[in-house]
């Protein structure tokens, strides 16, 4: 018993140490710095949903996709990286991310708009990133049907600490002000893009020793 609550208290702090809310709780306020309460909310839940989908499709089939596709997690990493790093830069220079900016036809639903970003790239790949999906697909495939249980429970508590987080944030958004809020947006953008630059460099080793070995 001691074993099994342990296990599982091991692979909860491995994802929450990944995916980090106290980290990605500013990330959030500055992609949703425009939008009401209401639509935060929307997107909080929204994005968390998606990034669970994710995590509960790997857990159970990550190696076979990986397989049926022919895709490395190498791979993986380099895309997400440079993703990530994109949209850091950009909102280093006080932009909205071209990467989920909407077109102008998109324009014309300013709400649909806003929650795209819970798509990307909150649900992938900040929140449910080639680590996550690394560390879903490691821990679920280390045992038996136990092991994907206790995977998918300890994400599901992680993705509710999470959103209260997130929800949390709007009283933060209210004491920063504009001022402020441009400043966090700012050192987010910085800090996610060094993330986005790691995670490639992460990618970019991990090919190299591939090709190596």
């Amino acid at each position: 018993m001691k074993a099994s609550i342990g296990h599982a208290l091991s692979v909860f702090m491995a994802f929450f140490a990944i995916m980090n809310p106290i980290a990605n709780t500013p990330i959030f306020l500055g992609l949703t710095a425009n939008d009401p309460p209401e639509v935060k909310r929307r997107v909080a839940i929204q994005a968390l949903f998606i990034s669970f989908l994710l995590i509960l499709v790997f857990a159970l089939a990550g190696k076979v996709i990986f397989t049926l596709f022919g895709i490395t997690l190498p791979a993986f990493q380099i895309m997400g990286g440079l993703l990530v790093a994109l949209i850091g830069y950009q909102m280093l220079h006080g932009q909205q991310s071209a990467v989920h900016q909407p077109s102008a036809a998109d324009q014309k639903s300013s709400r649909a708009a806003a929650l795209s970003v819970a798509v990307s790239p909150l649900a992938m790949p900040i929140l449910a990133g080639p680590g996550t999906l690394a560390t879903a697909m490691n821990f679920a495939g280390t045992g038996g049907i136990s092991d994907v249980i206790v995977t998918i429970v300890a994400f599901a508590t992680l993705c509710v600490i999470t959103y209260l987080f997130f929800v949390s944030g709007e009283r933060l958004l209210g004491l920063l002000g504009d001022n402020g809020l441009n400043v966090v947006t700012r050192l987010m953008g910085l800090i996610l893009a060094v993330i986005g630059v790691q995670m490639l460099i992460t990618g970019l080793a991990g090919a190299v020793k591939a090709n190596l070995s």
